[in-house]
């Protein structure tokens, strides 16, 4: 079991993709804690898990509350011995209102997706400097990249991509994507590694409510590999990521796409 002995938190844990790295970490060995707003969701998903032979719990807490997420480490911490991983995977996605156009949401989507993202490495990094060796994995998407990257492709293939929250959600990746690095740089110090995950288009029910068919269709025939992801297909660079496996790896964003952006 590759994380056999360690201790990971994955944020919006309660379904998803979030889900999947929760259950695929438990099935290496690892200590789970979900962390998720919807405690009642956050639970059932800790007893399916749990009913696999994992050991996971669910905490109720909010990311853009650093009072929160620092109750939620301590919790981890005290009940596991210590932190050894963060995915950041809490974002405004399933959710995300494509109705609202107001500035007003913008910065909602930022905070969620963009400073929830520091709000929990703060909340981890003081047990991980005290081990001095962790592993944070942020969690991007090819929309940081702009559209016309996408292997030559024009708007009028991009028919959900038209929308004022897409382009919030998109800015904050790109955020993410540059934090990555930065965090990278400063926190290698204490034996902290920083990756990234960039999924392409996934077929997950929040690809699904926000995208038609089609136009997941359009994105698949696109890209390298002529298909789109399903969740699943997330876990293994989740667990590398996370594993002594990428020991020496770090201020890296891994683009998991079946071949769409390809960026430089």
């Amino acid at each position: 079991m590759k994380l056999e002995g360690k201790t990971a938190i994955v944020t919006g844990g309660a379904q998803g993709i979030g889900r999947e790295y929760a259950a695929s970490f438990a099935r290496e060995g690892a200590n789970v804690v979900i962390t998720d707003i919807r405690e009642e969701q956050a639970r059932r998903v800790a007893q399916e898990i749990s009913a696999e032979g994992g050991n996971v719990v669910a905490i109720q807490s909010d990311v853009t509350s650093q009072e929160q997420m620092d109750s939620a480490a301590a919790n981890a911490a005290r009940q596991f011995g210590g932190i050894h991983v963060l995915v950041n995977n809490a974002a405004i996605y399933y959710d995300l209102d494509m109705t609202n156009q107001s500035i007003e949401y913008g910065r909602k989507v930022l905070d969620v997706n963009l400073f929830g993202i520091i709000i929990a490495a703060r909340a981890v990094f003081p047990y991980m400097k005290s081990q001095r060796s962790g592993a944070l994995i942020n969690i991007a998407t090819i929309g940081a990249w702009p559209p016309q990257g996408m292997g030559g492709a024009n708007r009028s293939n991009l028919p959900d991509y038209e929308t004022v929250p897409v382009f919030y959600y998109g800015l904050a990746k790109s955020g993410v994507v540059w934090l990555t690095k930065m965090m990278a740089m400063d926190l290698g110090r204490y034996g902290i590694r920083v990756n990234a995950i960039a999924p392409g288009v996934v077929a997950s029910e929040a690809t699904k409510k926000i995208m038609s068919v089609q136009g997941m269709e359009d994105f698949s025939h696109m890209s390298a590999l002529g298909r789109f992801l399903q969740p699943s297909d997330l876990t293994g660079t989740a667990v590398f990521l996370a594993s002594e496996d990428s020991a020496m790896m770090t201020g890296q964003v891994l683009v998991v796409d079946a071949g769409l952006v390809m960026p430089a």
